[in-house]
């Protein structure tokens, strides 16, 4: 099934159904408010005692359409190969005998390939612009304050290689209806001056004007919120076990609950949008989906000198870091670690977090008031989200999101509510197929 497909189930009449949302993280929030505006009368399962407490509790805060070159990528293979044995490293593999890993880590390499790679980014931005476009829409709708900034991302380079490499992504994203403009140093200091302090390393930059930030925490509690003023169900608390099949299709969810005991619960339709922790889950019922977690951190500094801290939200491609200012305090989040689903911090990690911060924007805090965070990315292959119907009946996926939840949620959120009322979505993209 595509979102550009016609006629088929696109021409049935949507009934108004029972539908159990499974995870009530940003993706799983936003599913049920727009299943909700479908007409459908909606729960929420969650196993925290609120909405937003894992991966979408402190990430970097970015609304990122121009962050759309995956991962994988033609120079990806030797930048891990270099990265190898550095606990600082952007992206480490930390080897298990796991084999879930292993089949994840050859199907990414393949997914590097050029042709691949293009494909996917082309996924990526269609999803991100109609994603952002949803997101602007619910916000002028309910007038949700969630710290956001509406001034760009600033993509800078102090690395001349990482700058040349970034030139062709950026024109094809252009060509793509992404306007991500090459600009040189003096463009970036009239767009950030904050970054006057590292001025004379700064070789390059790309400039996406649309693109936002804000705070994933706060905007999706408020939505909860809202969606549970208008009918939404949420019950927190709860620990989904497993997905009970019959004849072909999705029967039931059976939970624990908090009082130790357990029940089954039963619906017209379940939405699997529990991140990383999807993958097992699925598995129970005999579905494979490539996604594992990548583990991302994050280092939330207050600002204690506005004139040397930013106002625009930055991407450090070479460190892979990302900037958002939240108010008053500057969050500096990012590097991907595999290393199954731990969420122990590794102190190296963090501290080279703020150390960069730092770097770039000296004084604008103190190392020693960093608060960190680790959370676990739901991570496709080739960083392309599972959005859609499974092999089974009544059962659909929104999940494998990785770096881009934030990004990708409202949009993600709008299509699976066409899906699972059988309309066409309205962005062109690689749904899952029947």
């Amino acid at each position: 099934m595509t979102g550009h497909a016609g006629g088929g189930p696109w021409s049935r009449s949507p009934l108004a159904m029972k539908v159990i949302v499974l995870g009530a993280g940003v993706i799983g929030v936003t599913t049920a408010w727009y299943l909700n505006r479908a007409g459908h009368e909606v729960t929420v399962l969650e196993r925290n005692a609120a909405a937003a407490c894992e991966t979408s509790f402190a990430n970097g805060g970015q609304i990122s359409v121009s962050h759309a070159e995956p991962w994988a990528n033609p120079s990806a293979p030797w930048k891990v190969l270099k990265w190898l044995g550095r606990d600082d490293a952007p992206l480490l593999f930390r080897l298990r005998a796991d084999p879930a890993q292993w089949r994840w880590m050859l199907r990414f390499l393949l997914e590097c390939a050029a042709g691949r790679s293009r494909a996917n980014m082309i996924q990526l931005l269609r999803l991100g612009t109609h994603s952002r476009t949803c997101l602007q829409q619910l916000r002028r709708e309910l007038s949700i304050d969630y710290d956001q900034r509406t001034q760009g991302i600033l993509h800078f380079y102090t690395d001349a290689r990482e700058f040349d490499a970034a030139i062709e992504p950026a024109r094809v994203m252009r060509e793509l209806g992404c306007e991500r403009r090459v600009i040189d140093r003096d463009e970036v200091l009239r767009i950030e001056p904050a970054m006057a302090a590292i001025a004379s390393r700064i070789v390059g930059a790309t400039y996406t004007s649309e693109d936002e930030s804000g705070d994933v925490h706060r905007f999706t509690t408020a939505l909860a919120e809202h969606a549970a003023k208008a009918g939404v169900v949420f019950r927190h608390g709860v620990r989904v076990q497993a997905l009970h099949t019959r004849a072909g299709q999705a029967d039931g969810v059976e939970v624990a609950r908090e009082d130790g005991g357990y029940e089954t619960l039963h619906a017209d339709a379940f939405v699997v949008a529990m991140g990383s922790h999807s993958t097992a889950l699925l598995r129970s019922a005999g579905i494979d989906v490539p996604v594992y977690p990548a583990k991302g951190y994050s280092a939330t500094l207050p600002v204690i000198d506005e004139s040397r801290a930013p106002s625009v939200s930055l991407t450090d491609d070479e460190y892979k870091l990302v900037f958002s200012r939240l108010g008053n305090r500057l969050r500096v989040a990012g590097t991907a670690e595999l290393s199954g689903h731990s969420l122990a911090l590794n102190r190296t990690r963090c501290e080279a977090i703020v150390k960069r911060a730092l770097e770039v924007f000296p004084g604008c805090s103190r190392p020693e008031l960093a608060s960190f965070w680790a959370g676990l990315r739901p991570a496709t292959p080739g960083n392309v989200p599972l959005i859609g119907p499974s092999r089974l009946k009544r059962l659909f996926l929104n999940t494998g999101h990785g770096t881009l939840g934030w990004t990708h949620a409202c949009g993600s959120a709008q299509a699976l509510a066409d899906l699972v009322s059988g309309r066409r979505p309205e962005v062109d993209f690689a749904f899952l197929r029947i």
